[in-house]
């Protein structure tokens, strides 16, 4: 959502500094394919393990204009500063961490990792799909990224609105039961709650890695049905009547 509002804001015509950690930068489309399909058919959804590393990794895409794929050195190019992470405030200083090259590095590596991918599969399968040269452009660097600012007084740069894109945490302790572990996350197996009859959908990495979206959850919420169908025919377990034996005959 952070570019999403930063590049909205920039084409108002506000000068807009954006801070930039660390992201997968899929293409908004590649080859007459939207990125959820590729990440389906390439297996990017399916996967069962976060990678090392990986964990507060997000998605840079953007649905406005029709969608459209999110280059930061493009926007840096069309006049928005680009920084590092947000490292502390200050007063009215802001610091960043020296990392946005790597960042911005890491998400091209991302990007063109796809493309490949994307590429060979459309050969393996022989599919009919326009070629797109133009998706491997490459824009210069700004000079916000050959000489990343670390150090931002706030006020002097007539800074005077800040937007937090940090995504958003959960609190369960609305719901009294014991299927929580110290840090208030649930305890879980794929759903199903270390509490008899409490279950949970949608969290992140739940099975996979695409269970915190629209498109995945559904695996999840099968898994979740069949347990709670199979749960209801454990208790409409009957004892079966008991077998007479005819008794034995005396001569």
């Amino acid at each position: 959502s952070g570019v999403q509002i930063a590049d909205e804001l920039q084409r108002s015509g506000r000068q807009v500094y954006l801070s930039v950690g660390a992201h997968d930068r899929p293409p908004r489309a590649y080859r007459n394919r939207d990125f959820c399909w590729w990440l389906g058919v390439l297996g990017e959804w399916d996967q069962a393990a976060m990678k090392p590393g990986r964990e507060h990794v997000t998605i840079a895409v953007s649905g406005a204009h029709g969608g459209k794929t999110i280059d930061f050195r493009e926007l840096a190019q069309q006049g928005m500063t680009l920084v590092g992470l947000t490292q502390a405030f200050d007063g009215n200083v802001a610091r960043f961490q020296a990392n946005l090259v790597e960042n911005l590095a890491r998400g091209d590596e991302n990007y063109l990792a796809l493309l490949d991918a994307a590429d060979a599969y459309i050969e393996r399968n022989g599919l009919d799909l326009p070629v797109e040269p133009q998706a491997r452009r490459v824009f210069p660097d700004a000079e916000c990224i050959k000489n990343p600012i670390l150090e931002l007084d706030l006020a002097k740069a007539g800074i005077t609105s800040i937007i937090w894109a940090t995504g958003f945490a959960v609190d369960y302790s609305w719901l009294k039961v014991d299927a929580f572990d110290a840090a208030g996350k649930p305890q879980h197996q794929r759903g199903v709650a270390s509490e008899s009859g409490i279950y949970f959908l949608g969290l992140p990495w739940q099975s996979r890695r695409g269970s915190s979206f629209i498109w995945g959850v559904w695996h999840d919420a099968k898994y979740v049905a069949d347990h709670i169908a199979i749960q209801r025919q454990y208790l409409e377990y009957r004892e079966a009547a008991p077998v007479a034996h005819p008794s034995p005959v005396l001569a």
